[in-house]
Protein backbone atom coordinates (compact mmCIF):
# COMPACT_ATOMS: atom_id res chain seq x y z
CA UNK A 1 0.00 0.00 0.00
CA UNK A 2 1.39 3.50 -1.14
CA UNK A 3 0.17 6.46 0.13
CA UNK A 4 1.09 10.11 -0.24
CA UNK A 5 4.49 10.87 -0.73
CA UNK A 6 3.92 14.34 0.16
CA UNK A 7 2.47 14.11 3.89
CA UNK A 8 4.21 15.27 6.42
CA UNK A 9 6.53 12.52 8.40
CA UNK A 10 8.55 12.94 11.38
CA UNK A 11 11.00 14.52 10.20
CA UNK A 12 11.93 18.28 9.06
CA UNK A 13 13.53 16.88 5.68
CA UNK A 14 12.14 17.71 2.43
CA UNK A 15 11.26 15.72 -0.61
CA UNK A 16 13.45 16.52 -3.10
CA UNK A 17 12.13 16.75 -6.99
CA UNK A 18 14.63 15.76 -9.63
CA UNK A 19 14.18 15.09 -13.44
CA UNK A 20 12.10 11.83 -13.24
CA UNK A 21 11.42 11.32 -9.72
CA UNK A 22 11.90 12.40 -6.32
CA UNK A 23 13.77 11.34 -2.91
CA UNK A 24 14.14 12.37 0.46
CA UNK A 25 17.31 11.92 2.43
CA UNK A 26 17.19 12.19 6.05
CA UNK A 27 20.91 11.58 7.29
CA UNK A 28 20.16 10.99 11.29
CA UNK A 29 17.08 9.44 11.54
CA UNK A 30 17.91 7.02 13.93
CA UNK A 31 19.92 8.59 16.68
CA UNK A 32 23.67 6.76 17.79
CA UNK A 33 22.37 4.39 20.01
CA UNK A 34 19.71 3.05 18.14
CA UNK A 35 22.06 2.52 14.71
CA UNK A 36 24.73 0.89 16.91
CA UNK A 37 22.25 -1.44 18.25
CA UNK A 38 20.70 -2.22 15.41
CA UNK A 39 23.70 -2.60 13.40
CA UNK A 40 25.05 -5.34 16.24
CA UNK A 41 22.10 -7.33 15.96
CA UNK A 42 21.88 -7.49 12.12
CA UNK A 43 25.63 -8.40 11.78
CA UNK A 44 25.12 -11.08 13.92
CA UNK A 45 21.21 -12.14 13.82
CA UNK A 46 20.78 -11.62 9.94
CA UNK A 47 21.19 -14.94 7.95
CA UNK A 48 23.73 -13.39 5.64
CA UNK A 49 24.19 -15.70 2.12
CA UNK A 50 27.43 -15.08 -0.72
CA UNK A 51 25.28 -15.59 -3.63
CA UNK A 52 26.32 -15.64 -7.28
CA UNK A 53 25.09 -14.75 -10.88
CA UNK A 54 26.37 -16.22 -13.94
CA UNK A 55 28.76 -14.06 -16.14
CA UNK A 56 30.35 -14.47 -20.03
CA UNK A 57 29.82 -18.48 -18.88
CA UNK A 58 31.64 -17.91 -15.99
CA UNK A 59 29.81 -18.08 -12.22
CA UNK A 60 30.81 -14.61 -10.44
CA UNK A 61 30.18 -14.28 -6.70
CA UNK A 62 28.48 -11.18 -5.37
CA UNK A 63 31.11 -8.22 -4.06
CA UNK A 64 28.73 -8.25 -1.10
CA UNK A 65 26.60 -11.30 1.00
CA UNK A 66 23.28 -10.73 0.58
CA UNK A 67 19.76 -11.41 2.35
CA UNK A 68 16.17 -11.69 1.25
CA UNK A 69 13.29 -11.13 4.01
CA UNK A 70 9.71 -10.33 4.35
CA UNK A 71 6.08 -12.04 3.57
CA UNK A 72 6.45 -15.81 3.46
CA UNK A 73 4.46 -15.96 -0.28
CA UNK A 74 7.02 -12.95 -1.65
CA UNK A 75 9.96 -14.05 -3.51
CA UNK A 76 11.75 -11.66 -5.28
CA UNK A 77 14.36 -12.00 -8.58
CA UNK A 78 17.32 -10.44 -9.98
CA UNK A 79 20.57 -10.90 -11.55
CA UNK A 80 19.43 -13.77 -12.77
CA UNK A 81 18.81 -15.55 -9.16
CA UNK A 82 15.31 -16.01 -7.38
CA UNK A 83 15.51 -15.17 -3.86
CA UNK A 84 12.89 -17.01 -1.41
CA UNK A 85 11.96 -14.70 1.84
CA UNK A 86 13.31 -15.65 4.98
CA UNK A 87 10.47 -14.86 8.12
CA UNK A 88 11.34 -11.56 9.80
CA UNK A 89 13.06 -10.95 12.57
CA UNK A 90 12.04 -8.80 15.47
CA UNK A 91 15.03 -6.02 14.31
CA UNK A 92 13.70 -5.57 10.83
CA UNK A 93 10.14 -5.41 12.14
CA UNK A 94 10.96 -2.63 14.81
CA UNK A 95 13.08 -0.07 11.83
CA UNK A 96 10.35 -1.26 9.12
CA UNK A 97 7.79 0.36 11.46
CA UNK A 98 9.77 3.38 11.73
CA UNK A 99 10.46 4.12 8.20
CA UNK A 100 6.84 3.26 7.56
CA UNK A 101 5.85 6.56 9.23
CA UNK A 102 7.85 8.76 7.26
CA UNK A 103 7.74 6.62 3.91
CA UNK A 104 4.08 6.71 4.36
CA UNK A 105 3.94 3.00 2.96
CA UNK A 106 3.22 -0.13 4.25
CA UNK A 107 6.49 -2.56 3.04
CA UNK A 108 6.19 -6.41 3.13
CA UNK A 109 9.61 -7.15 1.64
CA UNK A 110 13.47 -5.94 2.17
CA UNK A 111 16.89 -6.77 0.51
CA UNK A 112 19.85 -6.56 2.89
CA UNK A 113 23.60 -6.14 1.48
CA UNK A 114 26.15 -6.39 3.67
CA UNK A 115 29.46 -4.26 2.49
CA UNK A 116 32.50 -5.91 4.39
CA UNK A 117 35.05 -3.58 3.04
CA UNK A 118 36.27 -1.03 0.48
CA UNK A 119 35.91 -3.82 -2.55
CA UNK A 120 32.44 -4.49 -1.80
CA UNK A 121 30.14 -2.76 -4.16
CA UNK A 122 26.80 -2.36 -6.41
CA UNK A 123 27.13 -1.77 -9.73
CA UNK A 124 25.02 0.33 -12.31
CA UNK A 125 21.35 -0.79 -11.92
CA UNK A 126 17.54 -0.04 -11.60
CA UNK A 127 15.09 -1.35 -8.71
CA UNK A 128 12.44 -1.62 -11.36
CA UNK A 129 11.73 -5.34 -12.11
CA UNK A 130 8.23 -6.15 -12.36
CA UNK A 131 7.77 -7.82 -8.67
CA UNK A 132 7.98 -4.03 -7.99
CA UNK A 133 5.13 -2.20 -10.18
CA UNK A 134 4.98 1.06 -11.34
CA UNK A 135 6.56 3.75 -9.77
CA UNK A 136 7.50 1.83 -6.76
CA UNK A 137 8.87 3.58 -3.34
CA UNK A 138 12.24 1.77 -2.15
CA UNK A 139 13.42 2.83 1.55
CA UNK A 140 17.18 2.66 1.94
CA UNK A 141 18.29 2.71 6.06
CA UNK A 142 22.04 2.44 6.14
CA UNK A 143 24.36 1.61 9.55
CA UNK A 144 27.95 1.10 9.54
CA UNK A 145 30.36 2.85 7.63
CA UNK A 146 29.82 5.46 5.58
CA UNK A 147 29.95 5.30 1.63
CA UNK A 148 29.05 6.74 -1.20
CA UNK A 149 25.48 6.80 -2.68
CA UNK A 150 25.19 7.25 -6.84
CA UNK A 151 22.45 8.19 -9.00
CA UNK A 152 22.57 8.47 -12.93
CA UNK A 153 19.88 9.44 -15.28
CA UNK A 154 19.95 6.99 -18.16
CA UNK A 155 19.02 9.29 -20.87
CA UNK A 156 20.52 12.61 -19.94
CA UNK A 157 23.80 10.83 -18.10
CA UNK A 158 22.93 13.64 -14.97
CA UNK A 159 24.58 12.10 -11.62
CA UNK A 160 23.92 12.81 -7.80
CA UNK A 161 25.87 11.82 -5.60
CA UNK A 162 24.93 11.56 -1.64
CA UNK A 163 26.63 10.09 1.24
CA UNK A 164 25.00 7.44 3.03
CA UNK A 165 26.02 7.48 6.57
CA UNK A 166 25.64 5.17 9.87
CA UNK A 167 21.57 5.90 10.75
CA UNK A 168 20.59 7.32 7.55
CA UNK A 169 17.60 7.08 5.45
CA UNK A 170 17.18 7.57 1.77
CA UNK A 171 13.41 7.07 0.24
CA UNK A 172 13.33 7.00 -3.53
CA UNK A 173 9.89 7.60 -5.10
CA UNK A 174 8.02 8.52 -8.20
CA UNK A 175 9.06 7.18 -11.93
CA UNK A 176 12.91 7.13 -10.30
CA UNK A 177 13.25 3.56 -10.55
CA UNK A 178 12.35 3.85 -14.29
CA UNK A 179 14.80 6.52 -15.57
CA UNK A 180 17.81 6.45 -12.78
CA UNK A 181 20.59 3.86 -12.22
CA UNK A 182 22.43 3.81 -8.89
CA UNK A 183 25.66 1.67 -7.54
CA UNK A 184 27.62 1.77 -4.36
CA UNK A 185 31.09 2.07 -6.07
CA UNK A 186 34.14 0.43 -4.61
CA UNK A 187 36.82 3.02 -3.11
CA UNK A 188 40.50 2.70 -2.17
CA UNK A 189 40.16 4.06 1.12
CA UNK A 190 40.14 1.66 4.00
CA UNK A 191 36.46 1.38 5.31
CA UNK A 192 34.66 -0.98 8.00
CA UNK A 193 31.38 -3.12 7.49
CA UNK A 194 28.35 -1.17 6.54
CA UNK A 195 25.11 -3.13 6.20
CA UNK A 196 22.08 -1.39 3.83
CA UNK A 197 18.90 -2.52 3.81
CA UNK A 198 16.15 -1.41 0.97
CA UNK A 199 12.63 -1.76 2.31
CA UNK A 200 10.28 -2.73 -0.60
CA UNK A 201 6.50 -3.74 -1.57
CA UNK A 202 6.53 -6.43 -4.10
CA UNK A 203 3.05 -6.59 -5.59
Amino acid sequence: MQLDLFSQGNSQAQWVSITNGEYLFVPDFFNVEEANRHFKTLLNDVEWKQESMSMYGKVIPFPRLTAWYGDNDKPYSFSGIILSPIQWNEALLEIKAKIEVEAKTIFNSVLLNRYRNGNDSISWHTDSEKELGLNPIIASVNFGATRKFQLRHKESKEKIELKLGHGSLLIMGGELQHYWQHQVPKTKKAVNERINLTYRVIK
